[in-house]
């Protein structure tokens, strides 16, 4: 089933500003509250829905790279929390998005002990241009924290487990009692009891895994894309991080992309440029024969149409942009030199441009255009 629009999702238009954002996903996350729903599996992925929503709409950064390239732009599959965060996970994240009127999850009045979220690794991977016309799976080695075996904890003694510590302060006022995170546990309300030696003091270790990661066709040099939960692992049975993948794209030998568009210098001898004739060109994925007309002129730009890259939103194919460019003999033989010297006047040689040839300043507003 194909993702909703986050705008969609959270009822708002593109224009909203943060205020009306956070607005509507406060209205959304009350009215699929699992205290609210209980049991009610359909409220459940309203209310992660919303949350994913939310969570790329209030961020200026993702919210850009959404209007931009849409679900796609956010990784595909890999990217958003939808179907890989957990009600820990959203309430450890947006928790005062709801007040004081509901628990952290299942009920309670507060938000109780914290969920901790590990830390995000991040990676760069390098791709060819027909990773991206085609898109691709990578597999690659991650070196990542998790939790070790045999790690026993018990609750923390200095917030007797709660994640808080309770201060009562004397004011001129009366008595203020106040509530923090414990610093002890980090909010956890857990402690290490025990952890095999090999473990550091939060009881991980570092462990290599091969993650297999959906890269979509159409992506760009820079953009990042997220996996969801393969970054190092929380302590204390908390939320992974995520893995954070930045694109880098390798040189082609002979195309060079811009946007969606492929460019390729096509160098063709004087005889050619006068008689025409066929010439193979490089695709992404082959070659490619065209027709050279007799008298093509340099810097024609021919156009294969849909020879180029796809988009990130798949709106189809850019083009493959052809330039031609006459070689100009630098040595000639006599005979080659006295042809030429007896053609220099002729009026075949001399130059007669018509209006269907493009100047220089036409073909840069075709190539941009």
């Amino acid at each position: 089933m194909a993702k909703r629009d986050y705008y969609e999702v959270l009822g708002v238009s593109k224009n909203a500003n943060e205020k009306d954002i956070k607005k509507a996903y406060r209205k959304l996350a009350i009215k699929y509250h699992p205290d609210k729903n209980p049991n009610d599996k359909a409220a459940e992925e309203k209310f992660k829905e919303a949350a994913e929503a939310y969570d790329v709409l209030s961020d200026p950064n993702k919210k850009q790279r959404y209007d931009q390239f849409g679900h796609a732009g956010m990784g595909g599959a890999a990217s958003g929390f939808g179907g890989g965060m957990n009600m820990d996970d959203i309430f450890s994240q947006f928790g005062d998005i709801f007040g004081g009127g509901f628990s952290g999850f299942g009920g309670g009045g507060g938000r109780g002990r914290r969920v901790i979220k590990g830390s995000n690794l991040r990676i760069k991977i390098n791709l060819v241009l027909k990773d991206i016309y085609e898109g691709v799976k990578k597999k690659i080695k991650v070196n990542r924290l998790v939790n070790a075996d045999n790690v026993s904890f018990k609750n923390c003694p200095h917030c007797n487990g709660t994640g808080q510590i309770t201060r009562v302060t004397n004011t001129i006022l009366g008595q203020m009692q106040t509530a923090s995170t414990c610093p002890h546990c980090n909010g956890t309300g857990k402690i290490i009891d025990s952890k095999p030696k090999e473990a550091d003091s939060n009881g991980q270790i570092k462990k290599s895994e091969t993650v297999e990661i959906n890269i979509p066709a159409g992506v760009e040099e820079g953009m990042q894309l997220k996996v969801s939960g393969k970054g190092n692992a929380a302590p204390f049975d908390g939320v992974n991080g995520d893995l954070i993948v930045l694109i880098n794209i390798d040189e082609h030998e002979a195309l060079i992309r811009d946007g969606q568009n492929l460019h390729y210098d096509h160098y063709i001898s004087f005889a050619d440029a006068v008689l025409g004739g066929d010439a193979q060109i490089p695709t992404i994925d082959g070659k490619v024969k065209i027709k050279l007309e007799s008298g093509i002129q340099s810097g024609k730009v021919l156009r294969l149409k849909g020879k180029g890259l796809p988009s990130v939103n798949s709106y189809g194919n850019g083009d493959l942009l052809i330039h031609i460019n006459v070689w100009t003999p630098q040595t000639l033989n006599k005979e080659e030199k006295k042809f030429f010297e007896k053609s220099k006047n002729s009026d075949s040689f001399t130059p007669n441009p018509s209006k269907k040839d493009k100047t220089f300043f036409d073909r840069v507003k075709e190539m941009f255009g």
